[in-house]
C-alpha cells in the first residue's frame, strides 16, 4: 500500500495540530503530531542549535512509525503530518542563522504528496512552547514558508480564514490530491 503524505506547515499559533487531527478523523486515517513538542516539554525551552537535529531526527522516526502503523491498518492511506523538514530549516536558520545539512539532505530525500500552508490570520494562542507572538515575526515566517513552497514541485495550498473556510479548503485539496 502506498500513502499518502500530507504536510501541515507554518507558523506557530496557526491551526497546524488542530487541523491535522480534524483531517484525520475526516478522512479515516492518522496523523503525525509534532515531535518537537515533547522535546521541548521534556528537556526544557532553553534549546540550543545541537538540539534542532536532535529534534528533526526524532520526528522523522515519529513520522516513518506513523506511516508504518497506517500501513498495517485498515485506514485510509493518508497521513497528515504536522512538521516535516522545511519546518526544521525554517527553525534552524530562523534561530540560529545556519542548518544542520543531514535536515537539507532529508528535505531532498523525503517525498511529500501535498503541503497545506497555514496562515497568520487566525488569533495568537499563547502557550509555555511558543516563541513569537508579535505580528513582524509571524508574518515574516509565513512568508519564508511561502517562498520555499514556491520554489518546490509539490503541490501546495493556503490555508486561512476562520476555522470553517479553513477546514473546507484543506478538505477540498486533499479530497482532489486523493480522488483525481
Amino acid at each position: 500500500m502506498t500513502v499518502k503524505k500530507v504536510v501541515v506547515i507554518g507558523p506557530e499559533s496557526t491551526g497546524k495540530s488542530s487541523l491535522c487531527a480534524m483531517l484525520a478523523t475526516h478522512f479515516s486515517s492518522s496523523w503525525c503530531p509534532e515531535y518537537a513538542r515533547e522535546y521541548l516539554t521534556t528537556h526544557g525551552k532553553a534549546y540550543q542549535y545541537a538540539d534542532l537535529l536532535k529534534i528533526a531526527k526524532s520526528q522523522l522516526i515519529l513520522e516513518d512509525r506513523y506511516t508504518n502503523e497506517l500501513i498495517e491498518s485498515k485506514k485510509n492511506p493518508v497521513l497528515f503530518v504536522d512538521t516535516d523538514m522545511y519546518v526544521m530549516k525554517v527553525w534552524c536558520e530562523y534561530v540560529f542563522h545556519q542548518c544542520h545539512h543531514f535536515i537539507l539532505e532529508q528535505i531532498c530525500e523525503r517525498k511529500y504528496d501535498l503541503y497545506l500552508l497555514c496562515d497568520v490570520d487566525l488569533p495568537w494562542v499563547q502557550d509555555d512552547l511558543r516563541e513569537y507572538p508579535e505580528d513582524g515575526p509571524r508574518k515574516e515566517l509565513y512568508q519564508i514558508y511561502k517562498d520555499l513552497l514556491v520554489n518546490q514541485s509539490v503541490p501546495w495550498v493556503e490555508i486561512k480564514g476562520n476555522f470553517e473556510e479553513r477546514e473546507q479548503t484543506a478538505i477540498d485539496a486533499v479530497s482532489r490530491l486523493l480522488y483525481q
